[in-house]
């Protein structure tokens, strides 16, 4: 008997370990690893960035204010230097990209809520090889939309992707002037990527929901 129950346990065993190495099972599994690593990526370049922006904040509001001179920006990198040796990142030129960066989207009430969506390494390139502000926007709105690689995203600045795609009006806008067909078209990249909004309650909505009243529960 016992025997008999033995071998049932082995056969069972044999078939769930040929199961986990058909191909279907280990890729069904690795894919779930990959999309794992591409999360935790995603969210550790998320907060790096966050931090970089509320840094940048920090220096620029010291240095406008002038509590902090750019000697003082040397200071703070020597510190953080001292402090954690193994990192590169904060720099005196580096804290004062970080000061760019957040100097350049902080009035962009569209851009700015998406800068955290791109990896740092985008946003220096974006910052370094483009001009103009609507240039900024135009290649972080699609690089978001397109997923382009650090190597894309500087094929496409170098083939001129802004002027091609935003600069040349298409002839059902002819009558409109450059800058307005481009408002219109960072506009449509915008509305692709930006969170839908619920709809805005009407006044009249606002003040039946402001007048009504819960009902009080009859007493047993």
């Amino acid at each position: 008997m016992r025997d008999n129950r033995w071998g049932e346990i082995r056969s069972t065993a044999a078939r769930g370990s040929r199961a986990l190495a058909s191909g279907t099972s280990s890729d069904e599994v690795l894919t779930l690893i990959d999309a794992a690593k591409r999360r935790a990526y995603q969210a550790v370049n998320s907060e790096l960035v966050g931090l970089y922006w509320q840094i940048g904040e920090h220096i620029s509001c010291k240095l406008d204010s002038a509590e902090w001179g750019e000697g003082t920006v040397e200071g703070l990198a020597a510190a953080l230097a001292r402090e954690h040796p193994g990192l590169r990142s904060f720099s005196r030129p580096n804290l004062f990209r970080m000061r760019q960066f957040y100097e350049t989207y902080r009035g962009d009430e569209k851009v700015a809520p998406l800068v955290r969506q791109l990896p740092w390494t985008h946003h220096l390139i974006i910052l370094s090889q483009t001009r103009l502000p609507e240039e900024r926007s135009f290649y972080i709105l699609t690089t978001i939309q397109q997923g382009w690689t650090k190597r894309e995203l500087e094929r496409q600045i170098r083939a001129q992707a802004f002027r091609r795609s935003m600069l040349e009006p298409a002839r059902v806008s002819a009558a409109l002037p450059p800058k307005a067909v481009l408002r219109e078209k960072l506009h449509d990249l915008y509305t692709q990527l930006a969170p839908e909004k619920p709809p805005r309650q009407t006044q009249a909505e606002q003040r039946r929901s402001s007048t009504r009243r819960p009902r009080k529960r009859a007493r047993s």
